[in-house]
């Protein structure tokens, strides 16, 4: 009779995601233990040098949420809208002519700006130590080119905002807002070009399934919203006098 797994196989078998790993009693096999025992001492390491970073729960959640977004591209269904219904493509299943698709986690992205700003409160510029780890993981937890798509989108929207900061005067809450409306479309493009570029290479998926203009639009949406978040975050501290303007 077969085992059927318990919520902590699921778990486990989450975390280290390229284990052969349904239940406990899949640790019986070396090498399957030696996979978890390595991936677990991995993540306490970056446990370990994220308090050592002055990291605490907000930190904790950014280096935990990149890997799951970049994950979610190779796996999650995209929706699918055909007049007026609303159906699930999984990936790899052929497309409606005449659909519209929609990866549901568009939607959400912005989040990582405002997540990223708690973090930056926390620890500072050691906020690039813990995207460079994120991008990192994100090379176990999803496909290559995925992460390396999105570790250029971040490299985008970074060098975005160290060239106004060096070559203008404009306030911090200024800048971020000018800074993604900069590499917000620029990194968009890269990332779902990316992901797209991954579901064809693994599933024969057609490049518009990922890469459209519905995509593209929600995506800049999404992190724009979060940027003017932040964006009004910091104007309130600045208008206080608890963040100086004039900071990088």
């Amino acid at each position: 009779m077969a085992v059927q797994p318990s919520p902590l196989d699921h778990l486990i078998s989450a975390l280290v995601y390229r284990a052969d790993f349904q239940t406990l009693g899949d640790l019986a096999n070396a090498g399957t233990a030696l996979h978890a025992a390595i991936v677990f001492g991995l993540i306490a390491a970056t446990a370990i040098l994220i308090w050592k970073l002055h990291g605490r729960g907000w930190a904790f959640a950014y280096v935990a949420v990149i890997p799951f977004l970049n994950w979610s591209f190779g796996h999650v269904p995209n929706m699918e809208f055909i007049g007026s219904g609303v159906g699930f493509l999984w990936p790899g299943d052929p497309k409606t002519d005449g659909s519209i698709l929609l990866h549901p986690l568009t939607l959400v992205t912005g989040l990582v700006f405002v997540v990223r700003d708690f973090v930056q409160r926390e620890m500072g510029h050691r906020v690039l130590v813990l995207m460079a780890v994120a991008i990192a993981w994100s090379f176990y937890y999803s496909w290559p080119v995925i992460a390396l798509a999105s570790g250029l989108a971040f490299a985008i929207s970074e060098t975005a905002d160290w060239l106004l900061f060096t070559f203008t005067r404009y306030r911090l809450s200024s800048r971020i807002l000018l800074s993604s409306a900069l590499a917000v479309p620029l990194d968009t493009t890269v990332f779902l070009y990316g992901a797209a570029l991954a579901r064809e290479m693994e599933f024969g998926e057609p490049m518009g399934a990922t890469f459209n203009l519905a995509n593209w639009i929600v995506f800049v949406i999404g992190k724009m919203v979060g940027a003017v978040v932040v964006s009004y975050m910091i104007r309130v501290r600045e208008d206080r006098g608890q963040v100086d303007p004039q900071a990088a």
